[in-house]
């Protein structure tokens, strides 16, 4: 005898699939709608020190045109790199975001050019997308985990996570070692916002410290991709090799439970060594195999064990 479903249990199973399909549609569309060409704004100031006698670093403030460009789109994975232009003929390969739907493991920064894997239960995970942010030459950053909430118009992502010292303080400061983001990202009628609540944590053997906080927004606004024309011509030569240079990253990255980068090598940092070897591979005419076995001698040489 055949067992009959009730045509009503087969409706409410049906709408839940849809329901659950169209959710992760809405949020693919919404961090695909992060990619495009732009103009961006940065602000930041620091707004708050526990230490009364602290010293208020002064107010940053840049901007900058930049074309952020989707390399991989997969059902639960969009690569979006960010290409930074400057005047007429000078393109600079800027940071990539990568995000991955329901990820168990993620790279968490702990301090001095250190990231450790996390592994999540399934629990952990569901329904959350990972943002996965790297350095100019592909290397780790920072990863943390959210949901995309889609609410009265409103499509909006946010988390928190420990990452290096941001570029614009690197280079100028040592007075702390940790930035703990809290990250906010909105769609805007005119492109999105990356908007931060952050800490600057000083992290010792002992626990961490909080030094001072700061605001920050990060404005997105969309502009005339006439501007992008050199920045297109360039990144179609370079792509092919930095496809390769995320294939290695991925096999080395894939391996690790612990990641430690050293710093200069015979005066150089790795993204100076990867950049300089980008041109020699358009230059030269590489194919994927030499591209990818260069990449590798270069990235293991700054690889600590």
């Amino acid at each position: 005898m055949k067992r009959i479903i009730p045509l009503f249990i087969i409706c409410l199973l049906s709408c839940a699939f849809v329901k659950a399909q169209s959710k992760l549609e809405q949020d693919r569309q919404a961090i695909r709608s992060l990619a495009g060409y732009y103009k961006v704004t940065f602000n930041y100031a620091e707004t708050f020190a526990p230490d009364t006698t602290y010293k208020f670093h002064p107010r940053y403030q840049s901007w900058g045109n930049e074309w952020a460009v989707i390399v991989e789109d997969s059902p639960k994975k969009i690569v979006i790199q960010h290409l930074l232009v400057v005047g007429d003929s000078m393109v600079i390969k800027h940071w990539r975001q990568d995000w991955t739907y329901e990820d168990p493991t993620l790279l968490a920064f702990d301090t001095a050019n250190t990231w450790k894997k996390a592994t999540f239960s399934p629990a952990d995970i569901k329904g959350k997308w990972t943002q996965k942010v790297y350095q100019v030459d592909d290397s780790p950053r920072y990863e943390s985990m959210g949901t995309w909430v889609h609410v009265d118009g409103r499509h909006q992502w946010q988390s928190e996570t420990d990452s290096p010292l941001p570029r614009r303080e690197f280079s100028k400061r040592n007075d702390y070692n940790v930035l703990h983001r809290g990250n906010r990202i909105y769609l805007t009628p005119q492109g999105w916002m990356f908007e931060q609540d952050n800490n600057k944590i000083i992290r010792t053997a002992d626990g961490d410290k909080l030094l001072a906080q700061e605001k920050g927004y990060e404005e997105f606004t969309k502009t005339d991709e006439a501007k992008f024309a050199y920045a297109k011509t360039w990144w179609a030569s370079q792509q092919n090799y930095w496809a390769d240079v995320r294939k290695i990253w991925d096999e080395v990255l894939g391996k690790s439970t612990t990641v430690k980068l050293s710093g200069k090598k015979d005066g150089k940092l790795l993204f100076e060594r990867l950049f300089d070897m980008g041109d020699q591979s358009v230059k030269e005419k590489w194919n994927s195999a030499k591209n990818r076995e260069e990449a590798k001698k270069v990235i293991m040489a700054y690889m600590v064990s």
